[in-house]
């Protein structure tokens, strides 16, 4: 992250820290005080002005990671973790990148050769001039998978499994919130009310991370620590890719996505094509059975842009029902996320932004959707001579993955703006 967005981050999680303590001194039942409101509005547009700070600097970032060469740059001012800190599986996959199979310690070619270990083996193909692949250590995929995390939005609400095979899950639903006993009397029979199954599956697809073609220079030199490095650019291609197909996948031949799956809550009135209101929000939140709807975890996720248009809403008492949130490191020192309404607000910027017919805000049991990993990254290094020539050497980083909302009773459903 560069100075300026740090500094930025710091300033927004100052203001908006002030702003949440303002609008929770008072219930939702009292008015604000002039005073108050008025210190609120002003934090607000503060905060504001920062976000199109930020949001500038995201998008420069953004415009610099389209170029190849910029990503390798900004993978490679991530890659500063100590190398002392790696358990052996991590450092044999350190000497793996940087050398081959031939640069791994004796014992760990041997366990890797013989396939002796689950985090150690061999994926040697007899078909192109590669050194072979190597499956990872258990660290380093939870390590990547948590940065993964920080692009789009999905990964971090929905739930996460992971499983041995890629065989197909299936996974029986109902929805038994419509049934219900009954009273019979003395003798009397009693009816039959069999509950309805319906099947879904969570099948896994196989990404690819693209090749990615390293200098000699670059991998040889002893002070890069190259297993990060390659992390940087896995989690930047797979992460993108995943979130967006988590988020509106079409469940054809790639996963199936949460804006894809999802029922109407709410439907905007003629001429909201590109806005929302607050009875909308409220009709919205109650198209969700009050079974899920109290459950914890509930919240908003929304593009932010979707999020711009919401900041200038205000509830029946002036107040605004966007309360700005802090940053979430602060899982230590007590942060918080933006809240709409009470509830959180997830942003990922997969989801639709307000259009005619767009499924803009998804309200609901975000946990509901379930992503499937398989045990299994295996990177391969590549050595020839289309690398070669060019004084390179080439890894391509291959993961299964899968995703689909695990329910039958509509425990997350979306505000779909106006058609005209």
């Amino acid at each position: 992250m560069s100075s300026k967005l740090s500094e930025l981050r710091e300033q927004r999680n100052a203001k908006a820290k002030l702003a949440s303590e303002i609008s929770n001194k008072y219930p939702p039942n009292r008015r604000m005080p002039a005073a108050d409101a008025g210190r609120l509005d002003t934090l607000l547009a503060e905060v504001e002005a920062i976000d199109v700070e930020i949001a500038r600097e995201h998008r420069r970032a953004q415009l610099a990671a389209d170029d190849p060469a910029a990503q390798h740059a900004a993978a490679l001012n991530a890659a500063t973790r100590t190398p002392g800190a790696h358990g052996d599986e991590s450092r044999a996959l350190r000497a793996f990148m940087a050398g081959g199979i031939s640069n791994m310690a004796e014992g760990d070619r041997t366990r890797m050769l013989a396939r002796q270990t689950p985090d150690i083996r061999n994926a040697m193909s007899t078909t192109t001039s590669t050194e072979g692949g190597f499956t990872v250590a258990t660290e380093y995929q939870r390590s990547l998978e948590i940065a993964m995390k920080s692009f789009g939005g999905m990964r971090q609400v929905a739930h996460a499994l992971r499983t041995a095979t890629g065989a197909t899950m299936n996974f029986p639903t109902t929805d038994p919130t419509a049934e219900e006993g009954e009273i019979v009397g003395q003798n009397g029979p009693v009816t039959a009310l069999d509950t309805t199954f319906s099947n879904l599956t969570l099948d896994v697809f196989k990404y690819s991370s693209k090749k990615i073609a390293l200098p000699f220079e670059l991998v040889q030199d002893s002070f890069i620590d190259i297993e990060a490095y390659i992390q940087a650019l896995l989690a930047m291609r797979l992460g993108r890719i995943q979130n967006r197909h988590f988020t509106i996948g079409s469940g054809v031949g790639q996963p199936r996505g949460l804006v894809t799956a999802v029922g109407n809550g709410k439907v905007g009135a003629t001429g909201q094509t590109v806005s929302v209101t607050y009875d909308d929000l409220v009709d919205l939140e109650h198209s969700i059975d009050p079974a899920y709807r109290d459950m914890p975890g509930v919240g908003y996720m929304m593009n932010d842009d979707s999020v711009r248009v919401i900041r200038k809403i205000k509830d029946g008492l002036g107040r605004p029902i966007f309360v700005p949130g802090y940053e979430a490191d602060a899982v230590i020192n007590g942060g918080a996320p933006d809240r709409l309404m009470g509830r959180p607000i997830t942003v990922n910027q997969d989801v639709p932004v307000m259009a005619a017919n767009a499924k803009s805000i998804l309200f609901g049991q975000m946990s509901k959707y379930v992503i499937r990993d398989v045990m299994d990254l295996t990177i391969y290094r590549m050595t020839d001579s289309a690398f070669t020539l060019n004084g390179q050497i080439g890894f391509v980083g291959f993961v299964r993955a899968g995703g689909n909302i695990i329910d039958a009773g509509g425990a997350v459903k979306a505000y779909v703006n106006s058609a005209t």
